[in-house]
């Protein structure tokens, strides 16, 4: 195997762990992206012939920094001894320009064998002929099956009927908080872990309560000129009210607007400018928390790893729940097969034992703070052991992913622009009733535009 691992930023030392087969990490959006198209085949073609004479199995993800060096490490696992893989691994910057590369490549019918997609994405892969369905029998050969999923999420790896994706995680927009101030509060259940809150009115007073025990603020969340943590704080607290959403193709959007007004008035009210400061960005909201200026924070739980470096005495759990209902807004990294024309039956065969040997290592993909989406991993006691990941991991079993569109999901302009509406409202520019006037118009234009791969 050869190794030639990314050039390095400025200012940045080049990625320390050795790869597998290559790395290559691309950051010239889409002039990077054509020239990758004109490579015949995509990725593994320059590869050296592995030991059964067949060509590295390619595979293209979003994971840098302490998830890409995680990454490695789950790959590492499954390419040593007689039946490892021989692993040739693109990196490319997550966001827009990943799916257009993406798309680009499935399009062409010469993409890699695996790629990672956020699970909110399918909807604007699968429908376009995009991506082509796993093999459920061949799965299970490997030893993972629907059963080894929650239903919340295993529901969104279909389309008509047929499965696209296989999730390697749930990552869940939940609380972090300092758990001796949360004791001060009177927070704490006997286990020491945040007891529930119930309703809007317990939730603003334990953000009095907190702020009182640091002497600075008590709830903070950071989404002034942020794309999406508006959306996910929103979609979450909306489906607990048990409404539905859902955005069908030519509109209008179905949605229950009194609801949705109801949630933006106990957003504004919970981030007051007073008790919880309202006028933070993400960098902000992150700052102040490990700076010691509020119990609490909103964030992903992605948010772990710097979090646990900061010394705080730290907890974490679901998103509460206000109203009615539980739910917690999330989103999945899943593995998909960018659709070939003409997919080798040995090399597709690969990749599906290849995801299924990945998902049953996400053990070491928890230490980031992922929820594992292969559930038997879950049982695991070194999973119960892990502090604080275990205490969040019910949200899976209520997650709450983007209505399927093919203009929504992470990364989309659809969360941008709900977000728009939902941070003039926070900061006190508008009503929650315009606000949420505003967020149906946009869903609206959304839907009458044409599907670019449709």
């Amino acid at each position: 195997m050869t190794l030639r691992p990314p050039v390095p930023e400025a200012g940045r030392s080049p990625d320390p762990a050795p790869g597998l087969s290559r790395r290559r990490l691309m950051r010239n959006g889409m002039a990077a992206a054509g020239a990758l198209l004109a490579a015949a085949p995509l990725s593994g073609c320059a590869t050296p012939a592995s030991a059964s004479g067949a060509s590295a199995l390619s595979v293209w993800d979003l994971f840098q920094g302490g998830d890409g060096l995680l990454m490695d490490d789950m790959i590492k696992a499954v390419s040593s001894g007689p039946k490892g893989f021989d692993i040739d691994r693109t990196i490319l910057d997550w966001g827009p320009s990943y799916y257009t590369k993406l798309a680009m490549s499935a399009a062409g019918g010469r993409a890699s064998d695996v790629a990672v997609l956020h699970l909110s994405r399918l909807a604007g892969y699968a429908p376009g002929g995009l991506l082509d369905p796993f093999d459920l029998d061949l799965l299970a050969e490997f030893g993972v099956t629907e059963r080894d999923f929650t239903p919340a999420v295993w529901s969104r790896t279909r389309h008509d009927g047929t499965v696209y994706a296989i999730p390697l995680d749930v990552h869940p927009f939940i609380v972090f908080y300092d758990k001796e101030a949360a004791d001060r509060a009177g927070l704490l259940d006997s286990a020491g872990e945040l007891a529930p809150m119930g309703s809007p009115e317990a939730f603003l007073e334990a953000g009095r309560a907190l702020a009182e025990a640091t002497g600075k603020s008590g709830v903070l969340f950071g989404h002034v000129t942020d794309t999406a943590q508006s959306w996910r704080q929103f979609s979450a607290l909306y489906a607990q009210t048990g409404a539905s959403l859902s955005l069908p193709d030519g509109g209008p959007p179905e949605i229950d607007v009194e609801a949705a007004v109801r949630v933006v008035t106990f957003m504004q009210q919970l981030f007051d400018g007073r008790t919880n400061p309202n006028n933070l960005d993400y960098n902000g909201a992150m700052a102040g928390f490990l700076g010691g200026r509020g119990g609490m924070i909103m964030v992903g739980e992605w948010e772990l790893p710097t979090l646990k470096e900061s010394g705080i005495p730290l907890g974490a759990a679901p998103f509460p729940q206000v109203f009615g209902k539980p739910a917690v807004y999330t989103d999945s990294h899943a593995f998909v097969l960018p659709h070939q024309d003409d997919p080798d039956p040995a090399r597709r065969r690969e990749a599906h034992r290849y995801v299924a040997e990945i998902v049953k290592r996400s053990l070491t993909w928890a230490t980031a703070g992922h929820i594992p989406a292969y559930r038997p991993v879950l049982e695991e006691p070194e999973y119960a052991a892990l502090d604080p990941q275990s205490s969040y991991a019910d949200a899976a079993d209520v997650a709450v992913l983007d209505p399927p569109n093919w203009f929504t999901g992470s990364g989309s302009n659809f969360q941008n622009r709900m977000c728009q509406p939902l941070q003039s409202a926070l900061l006190g520019n508008t009503s929650a009733e315009k606000a949420v006037r505003q967020m149906v118009r946009e869903a609206d234009a959304l839907l009458r535009l044409p599907n670019p791969v449709a």
